[in-house]
């Protein structure tokens, strides 16, 4: 339903004839070019219909009629004419609040079914002779305020005009004709409160701000309010660090807030309605409840006081000073006592009971350890678990149970904190984001989203894919999410490019994903192993090379949003990666005295200007100008946890070059400079599998080409070229006519002999497997078999469930998870739930089975999660993946190098036999997602996403 629902909003801009579009113009309240039968024309030959208030209705439903008005203008390419008794028009109101449309409800005219009563619904319809003068007219109803209002908003998004109007200058399309067709269309949120958190906003919206508004005052905050609207969203979480405090920095922020309907809330360590910075401000004394609990209490009876009855949600609880623990230990009995006096407070502020205003208890960071610990708040409170702070939810409740405050979830897009802040581009792949949300919404949490957005931009593929599936996850499934962003790219960008920009944009997020970029450093991708840079650099060429090529395509008009969303974002992070590798060869080929390391560090200056040339352009040139500032977070330079004050080129080595050739010679898998004195140069064993070539370079290390000669004295191994001359380097093409060798173990060896008398013999280890015909599977080669987790052979499903691929959640391919996540531990063994995948191994022995997984957290608090591994006939052994985020944890290790990796490898030993074995990976506790599996006989060299999937017979 909900991506049906997306392809409405954008059938519009869908070329005409088209069988896509012909079946969505005939759902109810479709808009599109094409007149069907019954339908209304709400642009006809470039004008569009007037849109008709009450003027006694909501303000929230005359701004949101008026931007209605005005982008109908937009795409028409002219306003509505000025007629007093339009013979049709677009007729918007709130039951009970609306003259005009309570008139039409009691004559009968429309069903209000499904609407009335209903939170934040809304009901799209077109009706004949709705009033005298009109002779049709399409209906708008509003079940409250909000209600009218998204139905507005949503018939924006169904013209064609993307919530990114705005704060991505996504010009909408021009379409001189547009019909809405017959029916009744009714929808309402299935999530109570659904917004976003302004967090972590210097220098980059901070700036930008400051450049552009003066401060965080109500003309900033107005456009926050209408990104939100127009997404369906109603929630916010307003900047605060210092010094930012909402209520306090401009009065006109609340009221504006009420004028367009948005909830305030105030973040997880705020309570009362307070922003942080006004303790520093208003506060007097020590942020000590033991110390100094009636200053703050009338503290925070000023912060409930001044709502005047606006709508709000309440954070009760207590932090300490600063985003900091209260206390050292678990001071339940203290909080149980703040959060009563913060409720006595709310009741007597507002005369009201206290279970009258909404209120929220954040279980973040050690707050948590407080729930653990068995304390619990009222039963109207909102318990609001959280993530991890890198995307993993690390509580959530018993599905079956319930409380009148229902269950939210506080997750994040950015951060700021360990193991390092991540706050520049976007870097959460909006599959992760929605298989933790779905699995929220599974457990019960229906009452809050909230996603922590750092600088809004440049999050906006996250931010959009989050709040759409907060409207309606019930609608959000697989298919949903596979086709989430080619949906959205042709609502940025029209339906043409989508597909392409789509994958585009899933591919810069899943590289991003691997490592966050401001993790990366010049030993992140290997140099000498598995030739994983090489690897991950081609990806991000081949990347680059499909955005130019694509953006040389794209309008004019949408050249703004297209660097804002896809250009930018996709060539800044492949610079950035491209940079770390330029400065680890620069320090590698220092170390081994190659004449090209001076060459590798101009290349690492080249490429740190370019960051710097790539964010002018997105700062200064793009949309005349308007981003000022809102890429300059620092992402270079890194040393620990917090981000240097501006990018820093990491330190390079200089190298003294002799005028004179000097001859040198690298190998694969040691980083050493050949000769070294008193040890053989040892190639990585070659096998016809897995390595059937590996790496041997001969270099120079002075400035004048140098002669070199290269032989072998084994009949089986060829290596070319036999001589020439390098000027920087020559890399050696070594083959082995593996049809003259027997399997098993062999050895060559390979002389290389400079002009300047340097010699260096390279061993060439050579395995030679047993050929086990008639076997299928992944073959081992070099004692390794990897494979991809959703390359199973067979998929036996839980019972009521199934086993699904979550696409492109993974680092090196994708996800498999079993759905639903709601059910009791599974017993592995028999016929239980499990993956099936064949293997073809050399000889029997013992082996290390490596599963990847994503770093999902125990969210039912059970002692870890668990899967079981089997091969062949032996009982499954159950593996138990521990990761716990709370410093000084025995797990928190684990943890953190889980998401720094993004990614964790649970191991178990077993057995295999010689040929045909069958790998089963059992369901115990559903949640896990599975990334790969990899099989291996030897420690695998070190690398960050781990040897090539195994080939597969």
């Amino acid at each position: 339903m909900m991506l049906q629902r997306l392809a409405l909003m954008f059938c519009a801009a869908l070329l005409p004839g088209t069988a896509l579009a012909a079946r969505d113009c005939a759902a109810p309240a479709a808009v599109c070019e094409a007149r069907g039968d019954g339908g209304l024309a709400l642009i006809e030959r470039g004008t569009p219909l007037p849109v008709l208030v009450d003027a006694g209705d909501f303000t929230a439903v005359q701004r949101a009629a008026q931007a209605l008005r005005d982008d109908l203008a937009a795409v028409a390419g002219s306003p509505a004419a000025d007629a007093a008794d339009p013979p049709m028009a677009v007729i918007a109101g709130t039951l009970g609040h609306s003259a005009r449309i309570d008139r039409i409800v009691r004559e009968g005219q429309v069903d209000t079914t499904g609407v009335a009563g209903t939170w934040e619904a809304y009901l799209l319809q077109v009706v004949d002779n709705p009033e005298p003068g009109i002779d049709r007219a399409l209906l708008v109803v509003g079940a409250d305020r909000r209600g009218t209002a998204f139905g507005l908003y949503e018939l924006s998004r169904r013209i064609g005009v993307s919530p990114w109007i705005w704060w991505a200058d996504v010009p909408p399309p021009v379409r001189p004709t547009l019909h809405v067709a017959p029916g009744r269309f009714v929808d309402a949120p299935k999530v109570r409160y659904r917004g976003i958190f302004i967090n972590d906003e210097e220098p980059a919206l901070g700036g930008w701000i400051r450049a552009t508004y003066g401060g965080p005052n109500h003309q900033f905050y107005e456009r926050v309010f209408q990104l939100l609207l127009r997404h369906k969203a109603n929630y916010l979480w307003p900047a605060m660090w210092q010094p930012r405090a909402f209520y306090d920095d401009d009065p006109r922020n609340a009221e504006m807030a009420d004028e367009y309907g948005v909830v305030i809330g105030t973040s997880h360590h705020e309570p009362m309605m307070r922003a942080h910075d006004e303790w520093d401000r208003y506060g007097k004394g020590p942020w000590d409840y033991t110390k100094n609990a009636a200053t703050l209490q009338r503290f925070w009876r000023g912060g409930i006081e001044r709502l005047q009855g606006r709508e709000a949600v309440a954070t009760l609880g207590m932090r300490g000073d600063g985003d900091e623990a209260m206390t050292e230990g678990t001071a339940t009995a203290l909080l149980e006592r703040i959060v009563a006096d913060q409720r006595r407070i709310i009741a007597d502020a507002t005369g009201k009971p206290a279970e009258a205003t909404p209120q929220v208890w954040a279980l973040y960071k050690e707050v948590q350890d407080y729930y653990d610990a068995g304390m619990r708040v009222p039963d109207d409170v909102t318990l609001l678990f959280a993530d991890d702070n890198w995307g993993n939810i690390r509580r959530l409740p018993d599905p079956a149970s319930r409380r009148a405050g229902g269950y939210g979830v506080y997750y994040h897009f950015d951060y700021v904190g360990g193991p390092r802040n991540y706050k520049w581009l976007n870097t959460t792949q909006v599959e992760r984001s929605w298989e933790q949300m779905r699995l929220a919404w599974a457990h019960g949490v229906e009452r809050l989203w909230v996603v922590n957005v750092g600088d809004i931009k440049p999050m906006e593929l996250p931010i959009s894919a989050f709040l759409d599936q907060a409207w309606d996850p019930d609608a959000a499934d697989l298919a949903w999410i596979e086709g989430y962003p080619a949906a959205w790219a042709a609502e940025q960008f029209g339906p043409e490019h989508a597909k392409d920009i789509g994958e585009i944009l899933t591919r810069y997020t899943q590289y991003n994903a691997r490592r966050k970029p401001e993790l990366i450093s010049p030993d992140t991708w290997s140099l000498v192993h598995e030739r994983e840079a090489e690897r991950v650099l081609a990806g991000w060429n081949a990347l680059v090379g499909r955005t130019l090529l694509l953006g040389a395509k794209i309008p004019a008009s949408q050249r703004d949003a297209w660097y804002q969303l896809v250009e930018y974002p996709v060539l800044a992070s492949a610079n950035l990666n491209h940079l770390h590798v330029a400065v680890g060869r620069n320090r590698l080929y220092a170390a081994q005295g190659r004449a090209s390391a001076n060459a590798w560090a101009d290349k690492a200056r080249e490429l740190f200007a370019r960051d710097a040339e790539l964010q002018r352009v997105y700062e200064h040139e793009i949309a005349g100008g308007k981003w000022t500032s809102m890429m300059s977070q620092p992402r270079i330079g890194y040393t620990h946890w917090q981000s240097p004050e501006r990018n820093l080129l990491p330190a390079l080595a200089t190298v003294d070059v002799p005028e004179k050739g000097v001859t040198g010679v690298a190998i694969e898998g040691d980083a050493r400079r050949w000769p070294v004195p008193l040890a053989s140069a040892r190639l990585p064993v070659l096998d016809p599998v897995a390595a059937p070539t590996r790496e041997v370079v001969v270099f120079n290390g002075g400035r004048q080409p140098i002669g070199f000669t290269a032989s072998t004295r084994t009949p089986w191994l060829k290596v070319s070229p036999a001589s020439g001359e390098v000027v920087d380097t020559q890399a050696l093409d070594i083959r082995v006519d593996w049809a003259a060798l027997p399997e098993g173990e062999h050895e060559g060896r390979i002389h290389i002999r400079g002009k300047d008398w340097t010699e260096v013999t390279v061993v060439v280890p050579v395995h030679k497997p047993p050929a086990h015909r008639g076997a299928r599977g992944f073959v081992e080669g070099n004692g390794v078999v990897a494979i991809e987790a959703q390359h199973h052979a067979q998929a036996v499903a839980p019972a009521d469930g199934q086993w699904q691929v979550v696409p492109n959640l993974g680092r090196t391919l994708s996800g498999v998870t079993a759905w639903p996540a709601t059910g009791a531990p599974a017993t592995p063994g028999g016929d239980g739930a499990r993956l099936e995948y064949p293997l073809v191994m050399d000889h029997d022995g013992e082996v290390e089975v490596r599963v990847v997984l994503s770093p999902t957290l125990d969210i039912r608090h059970r002692g870890g999660l668990r899967y079981a591994l089997s091969i062949d006939d032996e009982s499954p052994q159950v593996v138990r993946m521990r990761l716990d985020p709370t410093p000084g944890d025995p797990d928190f290790r684990a943890w953190e190098a889980a998401v720094i990796d993004n990614a964790h490898a649970a191991t178990s030993r077993h057995r295999v036999r010689a040929g045909a074995n069958t790998l089963k990976l059992w369901l115990v506790d559903p949640g896990l997602v599975f990334q790969r599996i990899e099989v291996v006989r030897r420690p695998l060299p070190p690398t960050t996403l781990g040897p090539p999937e195994s080939t597969r017979r």
